[in-house]
């Protein structure tokens, strides 16, 4: 599997990750019957950080190896320009 699949699969769950937060966070208040942005805010609270955290570590994840894709391509047409012109 090429490192910008990686990349780009591990950025799709930092997204799936990050939104799966609001979701826990909707289903756990499904049954209050008035909304307002600090019971919301109390909601995603209760859910915890982690998944913020996973989010994160996945989406840094994610960046590198796309840059290091993009790194390595760019040394390898370097080097098979110099190659063509030595």
């Amino acid at each position: 599997m090429s490192r910008r699949i990686v990349g780009a699969i591990l950025i799709f769950t930092a997204a799936f990750l990050y939104g799966v937060r609001y979701l826990a966070a909707g289903f756990f208040g499904s049954s209050v019957t008035s909304w307002n942005e600090d019971l919301f805010k109390a909601m995603l609270q209760s859910v915890g950080p982690n998944l913020v955290r996973l989010s994160c570590v996945a989406l840094v994840f994610g960046v590198v190896y796309l840059v290091w894709a993009e790194v390595e391509d760019i040394l390898k047409f370097m080097r098979d320009k110099a190659k063509k012109a030595g």
